[in-house]
Parts: structure tokens; sequence; C-alpha cells
């Protein structure tokens, strides 16, 4: 599934093209995708306007102009595209786009700057999904999620408070999107190799120290991705179709048996699974 900073280059290419638009007219190809599409779904879109398009965790949101809110989830292989021209920014794309097989979802929108704009959704494996929420109904999706790792709402006192007493995994504890919203396997292995945490660790055991070094570590390495745009794994590539290049960055993921490149250690990256995921760190230097 793609990871925060994924969703935030498809949101940042795709709003320059989306947001203050009109949409004039929606087209359903199949009527579901993980999920059914919502109830009059397309009738439903029609006539309002995308009033802003954020992101909240790895979810896609668009407020539209009466205050009801359009979630997106890209699944393994869901992309959006503009016409046939590449985003702004990297983005995703499903390897059948050229041949239109997988576009599930199509809307014709009015910019005022940019006139009439073509916004499809295409996706092959159809693990993605969209919903449609009245203007302050509950949302199962985003309502119980934590705070933003890149907002305010995470810092050294926060993190230490929700880390209290837990007994699981450090690398776990972080993956409950209940914690801190938005975090993935790749990059909780980079953040605890830079900030130098043993994955394994009770979360409850980290002393203040560990935690603040923790916090900006993740802020970090997930404004290094979203910097080069992503990263390359399956069926992840930039909007042009050449793989991301955040991927090469990786400190830990990926590389069990290489050298640790933190210098002056001298220990090699080890391969665990915890929780079904797996899990790469340097047992010498992360301890």
């Amino acid at each position: 599934m793609p990871e925060l900073p994924e969703v935030e280059t498809v949101r940042r290419g795709l709003a320059p093209y989306i947001e203050g638009a009109r949409i004039e007219r929606v087209t359903l190809h199949r009527p579901d995708l993980r999920f059914p599409f919502p109830q009059e779904f397309a009738t439903a879109l029609e006539g309002r306007t995308i009033a802003h398009l954020g992101r909240r965790a790895k979810y896609l949101v668009a407020t539209l102009s009466d205050g009801a809110t359009w979630l997106s989830h890209l699944g393994m292989t869901g992309a959006f595209l503009v016409g046939d021209r590449p985003v702004d920014e990297p983005s995703r794309i499903g390897a059948a786009d050229a041949s239109g097989k997988h576009i599930h979802f199509e809307a014709l929108l009015t910019h005022p700057a940019r006139g009439p704009v073509s916004l499809s959704y295409s996706d092959p494996r159809r693990f993605g999904f969209m919903d449609l929420f009245a203007p302050g109904a509950p949302n199962p999706f985003t309502d119980p999620l934590g705070p933003e790792p890149l907002g305010n709402g995470v810092d050294a006192l926060y993190l230490a408070a929700r880390l209290e007493g837990k007994k699981g995994p450090i690398k776990t504890v972080l993956l409950d999107q209940r914690v801190i919203a938005g975090l993935g396997n790749i990059y909780v292995c980079e953040a605890l190799h830079a900030s130098r945490i043993d994955p394994r660790r009770a979360a409850g055991t980290l002393d203040e120290a560990e935690i603040e070094r923790l916090v900006p570590a993740i802020r970090q390495v997930l404004e290094a991705a979203i910097a080069a745009g992503g990263s390359t794994l399956r069926d992840f590539a930039r909007a042009d179709g050449q793989p991301g290049y955040f991927q090469h960055s990786f400190a830990v993921y990926g590389h069990e048996g290489d050298p640790c490149p933190r210098p002056g250690c001298g220990g090699e990256i080890e391969r665990i699974v915890q929780a079904g995921r797996s899990t790469f760190f340097c047992p010498v230097c992360q301890d």
C-alpha cells in the first residue's frame, strides 16, 4: 500500500488541476472498487466545486463546496490521471493506463484558470476505494486516527504520553494509526535506525532522550521521501512511469546483509518479522 509520502506527492500533483474546479460530469465504469461506490455517487458529486484537496494519513481528502468530504484511498495500484499529461509532482500510475482498460472513474471538471480538466482514476487490482461523507457526518476512516507526524500534534511530550506503559515493541506501536496517523512500515524502520532505537524494545521503556531523537527522525525521513517523490516499491512509479529514487536513500529497509551505513558502526543490517511485517535494523548501533 502507498505510504504517507507517496500519497502526499499525489496530492501535490493533483491540487493545481482540481482545487477550485467545478465537477461537471462523473462517469463510473463499474459499481465498485474494493468497496461499492456510494449510492448515487456520480450524481452527488456533479455540480459541486472542489474547494480543497488535502491528505489525512494515507487518504486523499477533497473538501467540496458544501462542506462534504470526498475521500479516496489508492490501494496498491490506484492512480489519478489528469488527461494524458503527467502531473507536476511524482504520482502513481497503473500498468495498463494507456489502454484505458483499468479506468473505473472519470470526471470532467471546469477549472477557473485551466478551463476543462479531465480527471480519471485507474486501478488494475481495485484495492483502492472512494467514499463521500455529508458535512459533519462521522467518518470511520479518519475519525479514529492519531495526529499527523508532520504536524504540530506530534512532539516528544505527546509521544511519551502515548508510549507510557506499553509493552509491545516500539516498531509495532508506531504502526498503530491511532498513535500517529500515516506512518508505514518503511519509514518506521528508517526512523528507528536514524534515532538508534532497537525496533524490538518495549515501547514503554524508551527514555526521554530516545523519544527526543525519535520525533525529529520521523519527520526528517518523511520530509526527505516527499522531497524525493516517494518510494519505488512494486507498483509505485513517478508520473512519467520511471522509478522514483528515494528507495536508493534507504538506510536499512531492504538492505538485509549489507553493512550498516552509519559511520564507524561496523554492524550488518538484519531482517526480522514483527506483526507480519519485515523489520530491517542494525543490531549494533540500534541497541
